[in-house]
């Protein structure tokens, strides 16, 4: 708590004397605070401890600057931020602070998303939760974890492969069409199926890809060293080449 204290001490500080900080405003926050939230994703990826602990101080940084301009608007401040949450968290939480019974996890999330629906200020449908900012890839997940909350799911989790079958044979049909429109909606349902099958075998899709991609990288940039290393230029190699330095990447 002291430490916490000392911290907003310092935002108060440099709210007043700082040239850059004087002039933030909440629009102006908002693009730093998504790259340093992507920065924190990328810290917890890569399960780098040091720079966890840093980004989340940065994290922290803009939750209190958002709560600080609350303050001079007269809307609300830290303390207002800090009491709707524990209020938030005891009321969605029946089973700890209540008389509600929940033994799993799965019972505790469903349960969760049922009392964001009784709230007085909550959720005003079950999907209204997902924000329409967030990267589609995440959204899908989240849609889809958010229906399955309420029983829309299917009944058991090898059915997802006969609907990812179906998609792809239809979005098959229409590249064979040359329907460029028709094409790329199809592309997104085999993307959302095949999302939906990474949810039922708890494999988180962006993850997920984001290993792919960073092993991508990897490859990349092992066959791009050696090809300047031997004094070529990839536009200059053949394929088959290329394809045997890649192979040597696999295997590092």
């Amino acid at each position: 708590m002291e430490a916490f204290g000392r911290f907003l001490d310092i935002l108060d500080e440099l709210r007043v004397k700082c040239p850059w900080d004087k002039k933030q405003t909440n629009e102006s926050l908002r693009p730093n605070t998504i790259e340093e939230t992507y920065e924190l994703c990328d810290a917890l990826m890569r399960d780098d401890k040091k720079e966890i602990c840093k980004e989340l101080g940065d994290v922290l940084l803009h939750v209190a600057f958002y709560a600080k301009i609350g303050s001079e608007t007269g809307d609300f401040d830290i303390k207002d931020v800090c009491d709707k949450l524990c209020d938030k968290l005891i009321y969605r939480h029946p089973h700890v602070f209540g008389q509600e019974k929940a033994e799993t996890a799965g019972e505790v999330v469903a349960n969760w998303e049922q009392l964001k629906l009784k709230e007085k200020d909550g959720n005003k449908s079950v999907l209204s939760g997902v924000p329409a900012t967030l990267p589609t890839l995440i959204k899908a997940y989240r849609i889809q974890d958010k229906a399955r909350n309420v029983g829309f799911d299917w009944e058991e989790r090898e059915q997802v492969w006969d609907k990812v079958k179906e998609e792809i044979g239809e979005f098959q049909a229409e590249v064979a069409l040359m329907d460029q429109e028709k094409a790329e909606a199809e592309f997104g349902d085999v993307m959302f199926s095949l999302i939906n099958a990474a949810r039922l075998y708890k494999i988180n899709p962006d993850n997920a890809l984001e290993r792919t991609n960073q092993k991508f990288i990897h490859r990349f940039n092992y066959l791009e060293a050696h090809t300047i290393k031997e004094g070529k230029n990839l536009k200059d190699m053949t394929l088959a080449e290329m394809d045997a330095l890649w192979e040597e990447a696999k295997k590092q």
